[in-house]
């Protein structure tokens, strides 16, 4: 459950599983006129939930969720497997992006994908097109993965050690901000199609995330996109946060992200603690 958007209520149906499984049943909220559903302290609002009610909710579910990231994580310490989560908006080339990821690393790593999207396998075919083995995770309503559905969808995919899964999340840069999946790196793919102020908007996102691949760089000449600013605000929700520039259709630049997968690699097959800065 979601207590941000009201998301979950309907059928989650991992590829190869006759039926699914409702993990979080609730309605979804409506708002009128210029209500602000972020005030209070538990910075949403759900008709008929207390703020209270709210924080413990959402406390519930993301301890809980916590539990599953947590094993999933020791999964892939235990067996040396790199997993990076690519959190993005709709539209912003995560798939043409790990398509061009999977084909440049050929060779030099053993790709899984999980794919997560509300209906349809057309993600995972594509991934597949290229032989590296996919699963699809429908989540019907829902708005992310959790981790929960990532293991289960590990259960399934069966990946080999040393290997690295490219978890690529349902689009959309709010909720999956607050779901741990286990993976070592949440990675955020930010198109220069999109607003330069999106770090602004969506901040938890780019706070939870260690790299930001601003892709579709080709279409820089054709777009009033200022890349400048883009970095300074993704740097001041995250100083931290590392940040390149990539198109996913030309190779520009995916020479630099293919070696800062293989350095994250690296680290986690050295027993580095999951989530430590890779260079």
């Amino acid at each position: 459950m979601c207590t941000v958007c009201g998301c979950g209520e309907g059928e989650i149906r991992i590829e190869g599983e006759e039926h699914g499984h409702h993990p979080h049943h609730h309605d979804h909220p409506h708002g009128h006129g210029t209500h602000h559903y972020g005030e209070g302290p538990a910075g949403t609002s759900v008709p008929g939930m207390s703020q209270t009610r709210l924080i413990r909710l959402e406390q519930d579910i993301l301890s809980k969720n916590n539990t599953y990231a947590a094993r999933n994580r020791q999964l892939f310490a235990d067996r040396g497997i790199l997993a990076l989560n690519l959190v993005s908006s709709p539209g912003s080339g995560k798939t043409t992006l790990l398509v061009k990821t999977i084909d440049m690393l050929a060779g030099r790593l053993n790709p899984y994908v999980i794919e997560g999207d509300q209906q349809t396998s057309a993600d995972a075919d594509r991934i597949r097109a290229t032989g590296a083995p996919a699963i699809q995770v429908n989540t019907g309503k829902g708005c992310h993965l959790d981790g929960h559905m990532v293991g289960h969808a590990l259960q399934h995919l069966a990946p080999v050690d040393g290997s690295v899964v490219f978890i690529e999340n349902v689009g959309n840069l709010v909720c999956p901000a607050a779901f741990d999946l286990g993976e070592a790196h949440k990675v955020a793919i930010l198109s220069v199609t999109e607003g330069e102020d999106k770090p602004l908007k969506y901040p938890d996102m780019f706070a939870a995330s260690d790299l930001v691949l601003l892709n579709k760089t080709d279409l820089l000449p054709h777009l009033d996109f200022d890349v400048e600013a883009a970095i300074a605000n993704a740097r001041k929700v995250n100083p931290a946060i590392r940040v390149l520039q990539v198109s996913a259709r030309t190779g520009d630049g995916m020479a630099g992200w293919c070696a800062w997968i293989e350095a994250a690699r690296a680290m986690q097959l050295a027993g580095r603690p999951p989530g430590a800065a890779a260079e």
